[in-house]
């Protein structure tokens, strides 16, 4: 990689990329006001600890509820049309929101409802935004690319609390909600503008439930995105406890409002955009594997602190330690997801990952406001605290994926499938069979590359994969496959990309006599 591109600064050398960046920073500090005082309006409305994290809960369970449908359509439509409708319904719930709390029309129940709505488009957004990241900028720019977003995203972390609580004196608690509501057109006029690369198949769309299946069946059988996703479960479930009980820290620990609310929040923000200038450091020191263990042990610790604080003091350091633990666990799973997602299958791919983290934020929050509510705030951050660290030595095993020189373009060299006649390509399934002859004595090297290449095929699409042996034949096998249909077997041609046609190579290095025989199968059916 060259120098410049590993500078932070290389992908704001492409136009788009800075534009939506820009967009999305000044959206970003907005939805952070609008969080802030949502967290804090909630306290005044109803200070029950399991209440107040039922906003926690209520802004991460639709993402962990429509995150995989949006990354299925994703794959499937438009990705700019997709967000700019996405981000058009955002704008109009949070304007709804505003215009409630400004009449001071808004209640507990209300408020939780309104949040839940305004968090449906997020989860709508929020595969897509994952997705087009790889089309601002070029491989090389990707790691760099994500670390702007997050520097972009903790600034506004950093900024919107301090600002929204700023706003609430002189202006009332509706000013921060406003404020959200009118910055999402920066977003959407950004996206008008915006032309991405077009990326057309020869193929019609997936059907939803098709798709989805497929983007499942991808996590399961994809090594390194499903380490990822148990990696990013455990850090999530126990980072969801101070986010979640951060508002009653700031009102009952420290007996604050929500200025002292925002300043903690801003604290935590501005060490995350600290932090995400030294990842370049960092990421070279410790390696991403090791930099998102600190990261969760980091998280543990700044937990614990915020249990024991009863000063500012020690409040604001809870804070800067979560803030650059936070960007270094994150950036190293997000970075991690992106680089084991191909293009076709990359917003269902993001929105899994998606779903995990948000679903372990919610089942997060539900827990640690439970667990307060029973034995009190101070001791729930600290059992949230021990469960992180006691995650990180049971997940070691699960290493990321740290390497973005993968080759996942498409290799497109698999033989066109050729049918006879007028043929429907909606009829299966479909049974591929593959026949190898190899020398007996490679017999355990080739199972083993037939192994790793069945789990490409899995991955792609293909199910009831199976290798048969000849008993009366040594060095003869049998692989075989199914497709849901003729067309979903065509798709997966599509899908092969240059790393997994490394694997195809690895075995038929072992095949002697000539290439491996092919043959395609369609269940039949009578035509009476």
């Amino acid at each position: 990689m060259s120098s410049a591109a590993a500078s932070p600064w290389s992908p704001f050398a492409r136009l788009a990329f800075a534009v939506i960046w820009t967009a999305t920073l000044i959206s970003n500090i907005g939805g952070w006001m609008y969080a802030a005082a949502c967290g804090w309006l909630m306290t005044s409305l109803d200070s029950s600890p399991l209440v107040v994290s039922l906003v926690q809960v209520a802004t991460t369970l639709p993402i962990f509820l429509f995150a995989l449908p949006a990354g299925a359509l994703t794959d499937s439509l438009d990705k700019r049309r997709f967000l700019l409708w996405g981000e058009g319904f955002i704008a109009v719930t949070s304007a709804l929101m505003a215009g409630l709390v400004w009449l001071d029309l808004v209640t507990a129940p209300r408020l939780l409802v309104l949040a839940f709505l305004v968090s449906a488009g997020d989860a709508l957004t929020a595969p897509p935004w994952q997705a087009v990241v790889p089309l601002l900028v070029p491989p090389a720019q990707l790691r760099p690319a994500v670390a702007a977003n997050g520097v972009g995203f903790n600034i506004s972390r950093a900024v919107g609390p301090a600002l929204g609580g700023a706003l609430v004196g002189p202006f009332g608690i509706a000013a921060p909600f406003v404020v959200n509501a009118v910055s999402n057109f920066g977003v959407i006029g950004a996206l008008i503008w915006w032309r991405p690369p077009r990326h057309t198949s020869r193929l019609p769309p997936e059907r939803l439930w098709s798709a989805m299946q497929t983007g499942v069946r991808y996590a399961r059988f994809s090594l390194s995105l499903r380490a990822t996703l148990i990696r990013a479960a455990g850090f999530f479930l126990f980072a969801s406890a101070y986010w979640a009980l951060l508002p009653l820290v700031a009102r009952s620990q420290l007996a604050g409002g929500p200025t002292l609310y925002g300043i903690l929040l801003g604290g935590i923000g501005a060490s995350a955009v600290a932090g995400a200038f030294a990842l370049p450091g960092l990421t070279k020191r410790l390696g991403p594997d090791r930099l998102a263990v600190a990261g969760a042990l980091g998280t543990a610790a700044a937990t614990a602190l915020f249990g024991l604080a009863h000063g500012i003091a020690t409040a604001l350091l809870a804070s800067a330690i979560a803030g650059v633990s936070w960007i270094g666990g994150l950036s190293s799973l997000n970075v991690s997801a992106l680089v084991a997602l191909p293009e076709w299958v990359r917003g269902r791919g993001s929105a899994i990952y998606v779903t995990v983290m948000f679903g372990a934020l919610t089942l997060g929050s539900l827990i640690w406001g439970e667990v307060a509510s029973s034995l009190g705030l101070a001791p729930a951050l600290f059992v949230a605290a021990a469960g992180g660290a006691i995650a990180v030595l049971a997940q070691r095993r699960w290493q990321l994926q740290t390497s973005a020189d993968l080759d996942l373009s498409p290799a497109m060299h698999w033989a066109p499938a050729v049918t006879s006649g007028d043929f429907d390509p909606n009829r299966g399934p479909v049974l591929v069979t593959v026949r190898y002859h190899i020398d007996p004595k490679n017999r355990e090297p080739f199972l083993k590359a037939l192994e790793d290449f069945g789990r490409e095929r899995r991955r792609d699409g293909a199910y009831r994969w199976q290798v048969y042996e000849d008993p009366a034949k040594q060095g003869r096998f049998v692989e075989t496959f199914l497709s849901d249909s003729w067309l979903d077997h065509l798709r997966h041609h599509e899908r092969v990309t240059q790393a997994d046609r490394a694997l195809q190579e690895a075995v038929l290095r072992f095949q002697t006599g000539g290439a491996p025989e092919t043959t395609h199968f369609v269940a039949a059916r009578s035509r009476q």
